[in-house]
């Protein structure tokens, strides 16, 4: 119904009510239909209390799936770690064995050339001339580098004259001597009362006299003689020659440079050269490896970086019998023939020996545990149960590890042990990862001993 204020009346016959007409339409209509537009349907509350309750259910319904799911996984979670923990730990083992045969030691090792000399001048002078450079290969007694030297040449020219006078001096005195010989004979075979004895005697003494002045003269032939030979000597290393077969190397000279006899530190070196061929090979072994397996006639195989596809046999010629106080090494040289010059002097190469075994025990470094009181091993006995042993390292190969002690053939030995693991732990043993184990540690190629 609308409000009366918005009904006019319009008065009827007299006795009747008046009858009620709509007013007549204005501009303001829109403002009288405000509870239309305000008015809500029956019944929508009720459906808004519906929907609201059905959501809360479902939101309860996916907390408690939610929550029930958590709860299973983590009751399932539990059981797992309990059912692990309760479980013994599982460790790969390795069963230890001795060495047989022959083991290979790989070791740096140096070139060296059979020879190297370094040249000095013999003579005092000036470069004259220079015949050969570095890398030339030469023969020995062959010319190097020609050396003037105008002192030298002096001094001979003055020494063949000394010589020359003293000869001369000599055939004077021996003259003399001649004459007092035959004069003394006279006298000596005259009669007696002729000569007095007096005078016997003293042509006697003129004679002796002249006899060790031809002996002084002589002597100083003799010695002019050999200053000139030496004089000559000298003059031989103006002509540098090459000492052996072989190939320069170093050449410190030029034409006009002046050279000072001798190889004080003040004087330049002329030439430095080498022969290598046969070629020496040194190497250090460390005193865990020097012992009685480390002697003359062993084999050895030495390769060379820059010659990836070739491998020199040789075997050891000598050893220095005598550990390095320093640096704890054996030091071992190795002769190898080198016909082809494949390997230069100075080279870094790897020089593997062939020893044989000693009988020591072996077993892969993984299975060495170190700690403060030394080095261990955990063996695991029949019953799965692990003890830890003190053992002293014979040979350290890097990958390989030979005992001296602590271990015997046939113990089982972990590989890897975890740190949690203390003495008297029962343990499971995994056979499967010891035999990986073992085929990767004793068949690894060996690293520098240690």
């Amino acid at each position: 119904m609308l409000p009366d204020d918005h009904l006019t009346q319009d008065r009827g016959p007299a006795g009747q009510p008046p009858a009620l007409r709509p007013e007549p339409e204005t501009h303001s209509a829109p403002s009288r239909d405000w509870r239309a537009w305000t008015s809500t349907a029956p019944g929508t509350g009720r459906r808004i209390k519906t929907a609201a309750a059905a959501a809360a259910i479902a939101l309860l319904v996916a907390f408690l799936g939610v929550y029930f799911l958590k709860r299973s996984e983590e009751r399932k979670l539990s059981d797992a770690s309990a059912m692990a923990s309760a479980r013994a730990p599982a460790i790969n083992v390795i069963t230890v064995g001795t060495a047989t045969g022959t083991r290979p030691l790989t070791l740096p090792g140096a070139t060296a050339a059979w020879y190297e000399s370094t040249i000095y001048a013999r003579v005092n002078g000036y470069v004259a001339k220079w015949f050969v450079d570095i890398g030339d290969h030469v023969r020995q007694g062959q010319t190097l580098a020609l050396i003037d030297t105008p002192e030298l040449d002096a001094g001979l020219i003055a020494a063949r004259a000394e010589l020359t006078s003293s000869e001369a001096q000599a055939k004077v005195r021996e003259a003399e001597a001649e004459f007092a010989k035959t004069t003394y004979e006279r006298w000596r075979d005259s009669p007696k009362g002729v000569v007095s004895e007096q005078e016997r005697e003293a042509k006697k003494a003129d004679y002796d006299s002249a006899v060790a002045k031809l002996n002084a003269a002589r002597a100083q032939v003799a010695q002019d003689e050999a200053r000139v030979d030496s004089f000559i000597a000298m003059t031989e290393f103006k002509h540098v020659a090459a000492p052996y077969d072989g190939i320069i190397t170093e050449r410190r000279i030029d034409i006009g440079n002046l050279v000072t006899a001798g190889s004080t530190a003040g004087n330049t070196l002329l030439y430095r050269m080498s022969q290598d061929n046969p070629m020496r090979v040194f190497v250090d072994v460390p005193q865990s490896a020097a012992g009685p397996l480390m002697k003359i006639g062993v084999p050895v195989q030495i390769r060379a970086s820059n010659v990836p596809d070739r491998v020199f046999n040789g075997k050891i010629s000598r050893t220095a019998n005598a550990i390095n106080p320093q640096a704890r090494t054996l030091h071992a040289e190795i002769d190898i023939p080198n016909p082809d010059r494949a390997l230069v002097p100075g080279m870094y190469v790897d020089v593997t020996f062939q020893l044989q075994a000693n009988g020591m025990v072996q077993v892969p470094a993984s299975a060495l545990v170190f700690r403060a009181s030394g080095p261990q091993v955990a063996v695991v006995d029949d019953a799965g149960r692990v003890s830890f042993r003190k053992v002293s390292i014979g040979r350290d190969d890097g990958n390989v590890v030979e005992l001296a002690s602590g271990v015997s053939a046939g113990e089982r030995v972990a590989l890897n042990i975890s740190s949690q693991i203390g003495e008297g732990e029962k343990v499971t043993v995994n056979e499967s990862g010891s035999n990986s184990s073992t085929t990767t540690a004793l068949h690894a190629p060996p690293g520098p001993a240690k």
